[in-house]
This record gives structure tokens, sequence and C-alpha cells, in this order.
């Protein structure tokens, strides 16, 4: 579920979360994390990823919130997605095929240079850079300056941007993804048609997709020629993919505008799920927990199972002082998404609120699953810890601590408990032989700097 967004709010609340860094700060953008958002992203793009030949495992997708429409590749097999165009798609078939081009562009090897440099770095030590280079899209320039500068800025821009050959070709190959996959290239046609029917926005500004993908007429009418000649043009989006697009634009809409903007968006006459949906998380956000939870129980009462619902009561509950009640829904969410690592992770630290000791070896069990699926999230490694210390699992404590300073960079604290952990857990053990890799990869990591 979405953390509160442009407020504050406890660390500990990670089913969605925002990772700034100074640069991001500066510039208005914020990464996040969702699990509803990516996981409904994920099930669009998996088939496409097959069909390319990549591994869906090994394309990791990254959420910039920030209102700018675009999207893009970076480092290597990342794909980052602005919330702008996830709010500016009207189809599921839409995004598919912004998707499918992204994906062109990874196949192709269309990235820069520049990109290439950075393929094998982490994708939180290339944060600042692409940061750099979307602002510098998102503000034509001016927003990017409190970023970069001079001929940094002039790198920065050949970052994103790609050739009208580079275009066409992963043009083709998106139609060729969608054809695979039996989907309509429509939707991609119709998306850059509402593009490129005028270069300028209302305030002046051209529109940062058309800075990063350029847009011809010639383009559109080459797409238009493949779209018109596929056995799959008039296939439609299921009805299952329009509900899911519905409710992440909704969710996506609550967090982001003021109660008074979503109820004019989503007004009580609306009674769609995404209109419910929006209108529970405006309130919880507000926050007016009472009408929220009337939103959320409506919502549940017609969709039972729908494990997103479940996640956001249990947010509510937990945000609002009452984790014994949050863990049920929370419970149901994880049981419907046993490997979903941002719900479990949710789970695992309402368990560790309630204040009961049996829940602290539930949260253990719930928080290592979580670990497994996502190992480089050092929020959940830092629940664990706690854990492990209720428990008195002193080596197993220093092993997890140890994993958290190494996400964060920080290789002396790492190595220092890494070499706790071996002092306390049974030598050749799994856990004694994982904290050899994490002083070895600390080591590197300070010879580095």
């Amino acid at each position: 579920m979405i953390k509160r967004i442009l407020i504050s709010f406890s660390v500990m609340l990670v089913a969605l979360f925002f990772a700034q860094m100074a640069s991001a700060k500066k510039s208005g953008l914020a990464f996040i994390r969702d699990a509803e958002i990516e996981h409904t992203l994920r099930s669009y793009a998996s088939p496409l990823f097959i069909v390319a030949g990549l591994n869906p495992e090994d394309v990791s997708i990254h959420l910039i919130n920030n209102r700018v429409i675009n999207a893009f590749v970076a480092g290597g097999q990342r794909m980052f997605f602005f919330t702008g165009l996830l709010e500016r798609v009207e189809t599921p078939g839409q995004l598919k095929g912004v998707i499918a081009h992204e994906t062109g562009h990874i196949a192709g090897s269309h990235q820069s240079r520049t990109q290439e440099a950075l393929k094998n770095a982490t994708t939180k030590s290339i944060l600042g850079y692409i940061l750099g280079a979307a602002a510098v899209f998102a503000g034509g320039g001016k927003a990017g300056a409190a970023v970069v500068s001079g001929s940094q800025a002039v790198a920065q821009r050949s970052f994103l941007k790609y050739s009208r050959q580079q275009e066409s070709a992963a043009d083709q190959a998106s139609m060729r993804y969608l054809n695979e996959t039996n989907n309509s290239g429509r939707g991609m046609l119709k998306f850059l048609e509402i593009l490129g029917q005028t270069e300028q926005l209302s305030y002046g500004k051209v529109d940062p997709y058309w800075r990063s993908h350029p847009i011809s007429q010639d383009r559109i009418a080459a797409l238009r020629n493949q779209v018109d000649k596929s056995a799959y043009r008039d296939v439609l989006d299921t009805p299952e993919e329009i509900h899911a697009l519905k409710q992440i634009q909704a969710k996506l809409y609550g967090f982001t505008r003021s109660l008074a903007k979503t109820l004019k968006k989503y007004p009580h006459s609306d009674q769609s799920a995404e209109g419910r949906y929006a209108r529970a998380i405006a309130y919880f956000k507000h926050p007016d927990i009472e009408k929220a939870e009337i939103e959320i129980e409506n919502l549940l009462t017609e969709f039972p199972d729908n494990p997103f619902y479940y996640e956001l009561k249990g947010q509510m509950l937990f945000e609002n002082g009452d984790p014994h009640a949050a863990v049920t829904p929370l419970e149901i969410a994880a049981s419907y998404l046993p490997y979903e690592p941002l719900i479990l992770t949710l789970y695992g630290t309402v368990l560790l609120n309630t204040g009961y000791p049996e829940d602290d070896a539930k949260a253990i069990e719930v928080l290592r699953t979580s670990t497994r699926y996502d190992p480089g999230r050092s929020g959940t490694w830092n629940q664990l810890a706690i854990a492990y210390s209720r428990r008195g699992d002193t080596g197993n404590l220093a092993l997890a601590t140890s994993e958290r300073f190494l996400i964060l960079r920080q290789g002396k604290k790492a190595i220092f408990h890494a070499k706790r952990a071996q002092q306390n857990l049974r030598t050749g053990s799994p856990g004694y032989l994982r904290a050899d890799d994490i002083i070895s990869l600390a080591s590197r990591l300070l010879k580095k700097n």
C-alpha cells in the first residue's frame, strides 16, 4: 500500500516507501514502491519480457513520483516509470504499448555509453544521476539546474534520449512483442497520437516524452501501418486489466492530491470501485479514519478476494494505533500474495508491534520470507534485527544488521556486525558463510571508496 506521500510517516511503515536523495528533494522527484502498482505493471510486462528474450526476474521496475509523462530504461535492465505517465494513459493497451516500446530499447541495446558504464552499478548508486537526467527533461533544464550544470547537463540530456532510428526499431520490436502475446498495438498508436497532436503543452514547454522519445508523423504513420496489418488489432483489454489500471490510477490520485481534489474527481455519487478506493485513501490521508473505514469495508464486502484492499485496511489500522486489529487483514493479504515482499514486510512490522512475544516468532518467519524475495531493502533487515533482538538471537541479530549496513553501503559497519555474527553462529553454517560473503563484499566496497 502506498504510504503517505509528501507528509511525515514512520520509517517502519514500508508497504510503500520513498527513497529520497538530496538531489531528489531539490528536483521534486522521489522514488516510490507500491505492491499493487508493481504487481499490475508486472502482470502487463512479464509476457512482453518473455517474448523479447528477457527473464522477467532480471528486469527491475522503478516508480518515480512525479507528474511528468515519461518512461525510460537505464543502467541495464532497469525500467523507470513516472507516475504522471501511469495517470495519463487511458487504457491498459496504451500502458502495454509503452512497456513493449521500452522493452524494445532494452532488447535492442539502445542505451547510451553513459548508461552502459552504469550497467554493473547498483540501482541506488545511479539514482542521483537518473534523477538529474529526469529533472533536465521534466523542467526543460531549469529543474535540473539544482542537480546538474554545464557539460554534465548536456550528458544527461543524451542519457535518456534516443535517436529516431532507435525509436523506429523499438516501435517495430514492440509490435512484434504485442503480436506474439496476442495484444493489439492500437493502444500504443493511440498514446503516441495523443502526445503527438501538438509538440507544445498548454504552458509552453515541450512534453518530456518528446524530449526523450522523438515523435514524428512518419513514425506514427509507420506504426499505424503495422497496427492495421496485425491480426490482433481488434483485441480488447480484458475487464480485469481495465479494473487493475483504474485501481492504481485512483490510488495515485488519492495519495498525491488533497482531499478536496480527490472528492471533486471522485465524488460520493461515484460508486465505482475506483471511486470508493480513491476516497478511502484520501480520507485515510486527511485523516478521517471513520470515513476511510466505511469506504474500505464497502469495497471488501463487494470484493472479498482483493488483497490490496486488505493491505490498505491493515495499514490504516496500524497507522492509527491499532496493530492488533491490523494483523488479520494483513494476514489475509499475505495469504493471497505469499510472495509479495512489500506486503510481507508491512505484515511482519505490524506483528512486531502487537506486544505479544508469540508474534515475534511469526514476524521472523514473515520477514525472512520477504528478504528472500527482495533482499535489497534495508528496512526489512532492520525489522528482522529487531525481531532477533527480542528473541535473544545475537548471531542472527548481528547478521541482519550487517545485511542492512551493506545495503546502505556502510562497509565498516557491515564488516563489524558480520564478524560479530560469526562469533555467535556455528562455523560453516549458512549464516556464518553469508557473513563471510558480506565481509568480502564490504571490503571491496571500501576499496572502491
